[in-house]
């Protein structure tokens, strides 16, 4: 299952063991986007690029298997090997799972390779950037949490240069650690809630942005935790502050040339976006409501995605399934240079691969049938009331993660990208989440309830 040669195989373990890594982690992740996998030393790697490292299927969420099935065996990509910057000891392989010799259809890092395929066949390649926004918190004495920083209290704290110096040494790590990688960080920042932070880093071919994205969650994690802090990935941890995002800023590219296929500049609406631009657009936003469920996966997400405007301290996320100029109310925005399309409904909390992949597909099938999306919206979607966006026949994104779901469950799309056995995962898992959460009873209800009647 690796095209690895002994030689080749034997020239990482040399270049790892210089590094000083003693164990090699053969990595994959759940439906959720979380990494599992194993420690092996690293006189074993040569087993472990062969799918030595077999796993119970059953044990994970979302993983279509019976305890009686057949484990299914994680195979590294050599290519990702990525020494990790708080433990030396180790490094990281991003792998795809195999199911008796052959790719396992419900991975999904195969099924983003499946969509990545048949942009391949297209002539065509996915180039993706993603926009980390993520919290570092602290645990407080009275059982709540806090920024790390005494002074990150201000109302408006976006782009707060004194809290985020305050910050800087957590921060340092991390960008020093990305740069090492070679990520080519090229900025950062306090966002627009207290002990928020922003981290932007070079776009590359889909497959390597997503591996990164997987890679960042669980990096800043381990730096925050060794300080006695924790990094936090839910979408909005607080009702009056803004939620996280992860921008999904997309591009196809020529495969022969690389040249950026989104790029031109006759673009009658002066956006920057060639044709072929508008077409993938098109069908991100045909399929704009059941992607949310994937995108913004979890009950918490849609507390981020509502319509209250882009205020701050309230929320920066579009509900309008539709695209624009370089303003932040639509779910897909061109951004002022062109070039690319940002989808802006995606979170922190999603996993890279489901994402990119159903994105991908949405946006060929666009291409594919040449649809028409319309001219851009250059105006503030949110001025606009229920009875003119409807007239105008734009969708909203669904209100909560109920509705994603079924959006997400009727879409033929959907199932053909996940394939049958993960797609019924994906919506049996997420039903029983969305039902999970009307059946806890919380601190709101007792408090305008308990008394009240």
């Amino acid at each position: 299952m690796t095209d690895q040669t002994t030689d080749e195989v034997s020239t990482l373990r040399e270049r790892l063991s210089a590094a000083g890594v003693r164990y090699a982690l053969a990595s994959y992740v759940d439906i959720h986007g979380n990494p599992k996998g194993k420690f092996v030393p690293l006189a074993h790697l040569e087993h472990m690029l062969g799918g030595s490292e077999l796993f119970t299927g059953a044990a994970l969420d979302g993983v279509p298997q019976d305890v009686s099935d057949d484990e299914v065996a994680a195979v590294p990509d050599p290519a990702s090997a990525t020494p990790c910057p708080w433990n030396p000891q180790l490094a990281w392989f991003a792998g795809n799972l195999y199911l008796n010799g052959e790719p396992f259809e419900a991975c999904s890092r195969n099924t983003l390779q499946r969509q990545l395929d048949a942009a391949a066949a297209m002539g065509y390649g996915f180039n993706l950037g993603v926009e980390t926004e993520f919290f570092i918190l602290k645990d407080i004495e009275d059982g709540g949490v806090a920024p790390i920083s005494d002074r990150d209290t201000l109302a408006k704290p976006c782009y707060d240069t004194t809290s985020m110096m305050d910050n800087l040494p957590i921060i340092t790590e991390m960008v020093e650690a990305m740069n090492d990688l070679g990520w080519d960080v090229y900025s950062f920042d306090h966002e627009d809630a207290n002990g928020q932070f922003e981290i932007d880093f070079q776009y590359t071919d889909a497959m390597t942005m997503a591996d990164r994205f997987v890679f960042f969650r669980m990096m800043a994690k381990e730096f925050a935790h060794r300080r006695g802090f924790f990094a936090s990935f839910m979408p909005k941890p607080f009702e009056d502050r803004t939620g996280s995002g992860a921008h999904l800023n997309m591009s196809l590219s020529d495969r022969e040339t690389g040249e950026n296929l989104f790029a031109t500049e006759h673009d009658p609406h002066g956006c920057g976006l060639s044709p072929l631009g508008y077409q993938f657009i098109a069908g991100v936003l045909r399929h704009g409501r059941a992607l949310s469920a994937v995108i913004a996966p979890t009950v918490n997400s849609y507390k981020r995605l509502v319509k209250q405007g882009s205020m701050s301290g309230s929320t920066w996320a579009p509900v309008f399934v539709c695209h624009g100029t370089n303003n932040r109310t639509n779910m897909i925005r061109i951004p002022g240079a062109g070039q690319r399309a940002e989808c802006r409904a995606a979170d922190i909390s999603c996993n890279p691969y489901l994402g990119a992949a159903l994105i991908l597909a949405a946006g060929l099938e666009g291409i594919r049938e040449g649809i028409d999306p319309g001219p851009p919206h250059t105006e503030n979607m949110y001025h606009y009331s229920d009875d003119e966006v409807a007239a105008m026949g734009i969708d909203l994104l669904p209100a909560n993660l109920g509705e994603a779901i079924e959006a997400f469950a009727a879409d033929d799309l959907a199932r053909q990208v996940f394939g049958e056995e993960l797609f019924n995962a994906f919506v049996d898992l997420k039903r029983a989440e969305w039902q999970a959460y009307h059946n806890h009873v919380g601190d709101w209800e007792r408090e305008r309830y308990l008394k009240f009647f």
